[in-house]
C-alpha cells in the first residue's frame, strides 16, 4: 500500500475521530515516519514479538498507556467506541493488526501524551528524540529514521499538492 493511500485509508479516517487539534502537518508526518520505522507499513503483526499494528503497540505498553493516560484515555475510549471495539487493553491490541484506523488513532494519541509539541516538519533529529520518548523502541535504529522521515516528508508534500 502506498504512503498516499495510508494516509487516505488510516490516517485521515482516524485523526476525524479525535479533537481537531490532533490533526497536522506535523502529526501526519510523525504517524508515516513511525509507521515505517516501526513496522515499513506493511507488517501488521510483528516479526518475532508480541507487537501489533502498523505502528507496532504491544498489549501492556502503547496500548495500556493510551488508554490510561490522563491526556489521551477519554479520546482513546470515544475512539474506541467509534471503531466498535471494547476499550480494554487485550481487545484493543487483538484489533490493531486488523484495524488501521484504530491503529493510526492510538498511535495519534500516544504522541499526544508527550507534553512537547509535536517537532515541525523537517526537524528530523527533534523528531527522532520525541519518537524515541513515545515509543521507547527496544533495538531503535537512528540509521533509518533520516530515510524514513525523508519518505514520509515526500508524502505529506505530494498529498497536499495533489
Amino acid at each position: 500500500m502506498t504512503l498516499s493511500k495510508i494516509r487516505a485509508a488510516a490516517i485521515a479516517p482516524a485523526l476525524v475521530l479525535l479533537p481537531a487539534r490532533m490533526s497536522s502537518p506535523q502529526a501526519e508526518v510523525m504517524l508515516l515516519a513511525i509507521g515505517l520505522q516501526e513496522s515499513g507499513l506493511i507488517h501488521r503483526r510483528q516479526i518475532g514479538g508480541p507487537a501489533r499494528g502498523w505502528w507496532q503497540f504491544e498489549q501492556g505498553g502503547g496500548v495500556a498507556g493510551v488508554l490510561r493516560h490522563p491526556e489521551s484515555a477519554g479520546y482513546a475510549r470515544g475512539v474506541c467506541t467509534a471503531r466498535r471495539v471494547s476499550p480494554e487493553p487485550g481487545i484493543v491490541w487483538a484489533e490493531l493488526e486488523h484495524n488501521d484506523i484504530l491503529a493510526a488513532a492510538f498511535a495519534r494519541l500516544l504522541l499526544w501524551t508527550d507534553p512537547a509539541p509535536l517537532p515541525e516538519v523537517g526537524e528530523v533529529a527533534k523528531s527522532w528524540d520525541y519518537y524515541q520518548r513515545c515509543w521507547r523502541p527496544g533495538k531503535p535504529h537512528r540509521q533509518r529514521w533520516d530515510a524514513c522521515y525523508a519518505q514520509a516528508m515526500d508524502a505529506l508534500a505530494g498529498g497536499m499538492l495533489a
